[in-house]
């Protein structure tokens, strides 16, 4: 089902910019923040403002499309892979990469288990220093 559809089926439009934002994420190799998708297609877009972006990217998670991440600070990245899946993280230069790795039902029941909540969401971070910086020291 294209994007167009998933945002008809929600009452939105497909329109150019929210469509531009979404095929940024999805030929992006990296997981951008919304003020570097803003750069990417603003000079394509230039009447288009950042709250577009910010609006369209709640849009976007609320559709199960993408996620959101958030690895500290005050910036949330976003990830075109909606399924739950671990991240790791430079804590040198902030690098924020996908692992190929799936996270199990059995952890996901265990830790129902373990707390007694009703979990939600998931999100997976491991932290260290990327092959990059460890080469530059």
């Amino acid at each position: 089902m294209g994007l167009d559809v998933v945002l008809r089926e929600m009452g939105c439009k497909a329109t150019p910019q929210r469509l531009a934002i979404y095929d940024v994420l999805r030929n992006c190799n990296m997981h951008p923040t919304a003020e570097t998708i803003y750069n990417i297609i603003s000079a394509d877009y230039p009447t288009m403002s950042l709250a577009t972006v910010y609006k369209t990217l709640d849009l976007l998670r609320e559709a199960g499309i993408i996620q959101e991440l958030n690895i500290g600070g005050n910036t949330s990245r976003y990830d075109i892979i909606p399924k739950p899946h671990p991240h790791v993280v430079c804590t040198k230069c902030g690098k924020l990469e996908n692992i190929d790795m799936s996270l199990s039902k059995t952890m996901i029941n265990r830790a129902k288990k373990a707390c007694d909540y009703d979990i939600h969401s998931l999100q997976l971070y491991f932290y260290g220093v990327c092959p990059y910086c460890r080469n530059a020291q």
